[in-house]
């Protein structure tokens, strides 16, 4: 009796004194920008730690470099604005897109379309009258490249009217624009308004209420969907969290259609400038003006990705025959329910 109690006692003390499983570890590449603020928010308020994850972000200046750090193995998942060089590595396996992030929406402010001054006072006020003009954005095949092309669709004129100028960086098409050395391009809204209201630039459009889209997404290397399908539902589960967050301080709306802020959009901030906008006082401010929408869950607009797909395919900038279903897969987060 006494030996099976000390044999107990030992067991047990052994199950206490027993290291805990260490946590897995995941990779997150992203850009060093406020549009994937959610992953800021899961991280900074514990939601990979809950899921048993070792999370780190690796910070990247261009989209291409995340798929490809993604194929490489440098990363196990990246969140980005999708292209035609992404969608030419998804086409060969590689890559899977697993769920939305930043996306364009009527009614919410993301991505404006600037004209500059000079061609604003000599007569380019709308986006109807962009045709004939020079066009800043970053690179052919880039998300600035599809959306001015979008909006030629919908507007009526041919993309092959505009003068596109590739400037490779963001920093460059806003400075460009400020200058006069192109006619118009795009920046997000914390980048957009403080050039309106210097006089520097004008607003004539918004992104979301001329093409909403899917204009960021979450991906996954292919080998992380078969060799690692439960680290990626707890990613799931933690990024989520933070999106609902995200959601709940930035995306409600009062009853003049206005954004409400008021004491959780006040306690998200302070963690969001960890990231971005550090040390700058005015920082709040610029989070505050540059939100973007995210769709409930984190969402993919399926549909969208596949318009995007076919339409990077037809300007040439994707080489072959791929279908939507070779580079998307929305068992881990969800797909958003078309209209």
């Amino acid at each position: 009796m006494r030996a099976s109690t000390l044999l107990c006692f030992a067991a047990s003390l052994l199950w206490t004194v027993a290291p805990a499983r260490a946590a897995d570890v995941l990779r997150i590449g992203l850009l060093h920008t406020l549009s994937p603020a959610p992953l800021y928010i899961a991280m900074e308020r514990g939601y990979f730690r809950d899921e048993g994850l070792d999370a780190s972000f690796r910070f990247f200046e261009a989209a291409q470099p995340i798929a490809a750090a993604a194929v490489s193995g440098d990363i196990d998942v990246g969140i980005t604005a999708l292209t035609g060089g992404f969608f030419s590595l998804a086409g060969r396996g590689t890559l899977k897109v697993i769920g939305g992030a930043l996306h364009e929406q009527a009614g919410y402010e993301g991505t404006a379309i600037l004209a500059s001054r000079k061609a604003y006072d000599a007569g380019l006020t709308s986006v109807a009258q962009l045709s004939g003009h020079s066009f800043g954005i970053t690179q052919f095949g880039s998300s600035f490249h599809y959306m001015v092309g979008r909006i030629a669709e919908r507007e009526g004129f041919a993309l092959k009217s505009l003068t596109l100028r590739p400037l490779q960086q963001i920093g460059n098409m806003v400075a460009a624009v400020r200058t006069g050395q192109v006619d118009a391009t795009m920046a997000i809204a914390s980048m957009a308004r403080p050039l309106e209201a210097a006089g520097e630039a004008r607003i004539i459009g918004w992104a979301g209420d001329l093409v909403p889209y899917q204009i960021t997404a979450v991906f996954a290397p292919s080998r992380m969907l078969d060799a690692r399908p439960d680290t990626l539902h707890r990613f799931a589960r933690a990024y989520r969290r933070g999106v609902a967050d995200y959601r709940d301080a930035f995306l409600r709306l009062d009853a003049a259609g206005q954004p409400v802020r008021d004491a959780k959009s006040a306690a998200l901030i302070p963690l969001i400038q960890t990231y971005v906008y550090a040390g700058d006082p005015d920082g709040p401010r610029k989070i505050e003006q540059g939100v973007g929408y995210y769709d409930e869950d984190a969402r993919l607009d399926v549909q969208d990705v596949a318009a995007q797909l076919r339409w990077f395919t037809g300007q040439g900038l994707v080489k072959g025959q791929i279908e939507p279903s070779d580079v998307i897969d929305t068992r881990f987060i969800g797909a958003l329910l078309p209209p």
